[in-house]
């Protein structure tokens, strides 16, 4: 598992395919603040609505300079249908070696109903422009939640 990842300190590296047969990569944000938020599964009913938030919030975020990229395991065929079916607007990576997830620390034990598993943690990340986490959220509730990335991003 990665070391524990705190405001100030180096955002992980990464590079990996996105929806449309697109790829992207940290050093391909140099100069602008990204939010990196990580997501259990595409078409899931908390999922789902944070994608539209996000979506919805785009061109706040773009006015305050940031890019979003939402991550999760799902293949890109899957990631192309979600945002056909719900029109999103944000790019979504697609780590299906699990690298990134891993390098962020977001792979976790997860349980429910008693049975343990693994899964992505939904987390977010905001990451300024030189390529340093400047916030960091954790066990995210969807409610209220892209507005108080979108507050985090402004006051950068």
């Amino acid at each position: 598992m990665a070391s524990e990842l705190v405001e100030g300190k180096k955002a992980p590296a990464f590079s990996m395919p996105t929806d449309g047969d697109g790829k992207t990569a940290l050093k391909d944000y140099k100069g602008q603040p990204l939010v990196l938020y990580f997501y259990p599964k595409d078409d899931t009913s908390g999922c789902t609505k944070q994608a539209i938030g996000f979506t919805e919030h785009l061109k706040a975020f773009e006015k305050a300079g940031a890019a979003i990229l939402g991550v999760s395991r799902d293949p890109v065929k899957k990631h192309d249908k979600f945002k056909d079916k719900h029109d999103l607007k944000i790019a979504l990576g697609s780590d299906e070696e699990g690298k990134v997830t891993e390098a962020y620390g977001v792979w976790v034990e997860k349980s429910m109903y008693g049975r343990k598993y693994m899964g992505i943690e939904r987390s977010t990340f905001l990451i300024d422009s030189n390529g340093k986490i400047a916030r960091v959220w954790r066990k995210v509730k969807v409610p209220g939640h892209v507005e108080d990335v979108l507050e985090a991003v402004k006051a950068l």
